[in-house]
């Protein structure tokens, strides 16, 4: 069940035939011109459905949905592979939906509501209501996000098992409305942190334990021994950031150059980026930039992003 099939099997369906029609183009138009106030008082209603229906169709009866950034990760964490498939039911009358459905068209403005109670974002009504986007500007620039495309991937057989939902409200929500300059100082930034070059779960924590024993754990989102493993970095290098509120472990792996992002309290976020074996990543620090420089098909290519980790606009 893949992310397209799930929108054209299930959702498709649902909308008006001049959307349908040029679907790319209704997604770019104001369904709310005159800035109608009744109408975000049907998504806050939306919203504060969700938080109703959400615990008992999802199986969590201890699913507390409060509009906290949190409450996004815990809703992520339900949307297990065994739940999408119980949600994706065979309807028996004419007008009727599955109840993943549901679950979806009003999970999109949940979580658009927890952005715009938040973090100050702005709603940018579509039709249907559940397309609607947030504007949200922050250190990284002024982005749309499109939740509801958030969700569809997330339950996709491409991305179910992978918490995906959580990993984009983080990257596109938390990390660019992120103060990381409030964070606690971990070490001295100057400190001098040796290659790691023999890269097993066993060997890291040794080199954490010797030469940065303030980080003292490295924290429950951590890939495990088992991950660490399979990833086969060639090596890793260290580098602490914003005066040494967090460490970048980076390095090059099989087809790519993997980043983690820890702070006081352990891992913070994560970042992929394929590349050619040669040369070798390399990864600088300006200002408020992170800027990966890796070689990709023989051209090089620059990511850039914030340096408390990796942010979309």
């Amino acid at each position: 069940m893949t992310a397209e099939h799930l929108f054209r099997r299930y959702f498709l369906p649902l909308y008006p035939p001049e959307v349908r029609g040029d679907l790319a183009k209704a997604r770019t138009i104001d369904a709310n011109p005159a800035g109608n106030p009744k109408i975000l008082e049907q998504l806050d209603a939306i919203a504060a459905t969700f938080v109703k229906v959400a615990p008992q169709a999802l199986g969590r009866d201890d699913l507390e949905l409060d509009y906290s950034d949190a409450s996004v990760h815990r809703l992520a964490r339900a949307l297990d592979r065994e739940t999408r498939d119980a949600l994706i039911t065979e309807v028996e009358n004419l007008g009727e939906v599955p109840p993943i459905v549901h679950l979806v068209t009003h999970g999109a403005v949940y979580v658009g509501a927890c952005v715009v109670r938040n973090h100050g974002g702005t709603w940018k009504v579509r039709s249907p209501l559940w397309e609607s986007l947030i504007e949200l500007d922050s250190r990284a620039g002024t982005g749309d996000l499109a939740v509801f495309q958030w969700w569809l991937k997330a339950l996709g057989d491409e991305e179910i098992d992978d918490n995906r939902l959580a990993d984009r409200y983080r990257q596109n929500v938390e990390v660019p409305r992120a103060s990381p300059e409030e964070l606690p100082v971990i070490a001295d930034p100057d400190r001098k942190l040796p290659r790691l070059k023999k890269v097993r779960y066993d060997t890291l924590f040794k080199y954490i334990k010797a030469h940065i024993p303030e980080l003292r754990d490295l924290g429950e989102h951590f890939p495990s021994p088992e991950r660490l493993e399979e990833m086969a970095f060639d090596y890793l290098d260290f580098t602490l950031l914003g005066g040494g509120r967090m460490l970048l472990m980076h390095g090059p792996a099989d087809r790519g150059v993997h980043l983690f992002w820890l702070d006081a309290s352990g891992f913070a976020a994560s970042a992929y980026y394929p590349a050619d074996a040669f040369p070798g990543p390399v990864v600088r620090h300006e200002g408020d930039k992170l800027r990966v420089h890796v070689c990709m098909l023989g051209a090089p290519r620059v990511h850039e992003m914030l340096w408390w980790g990796p942010a979309t606009t």
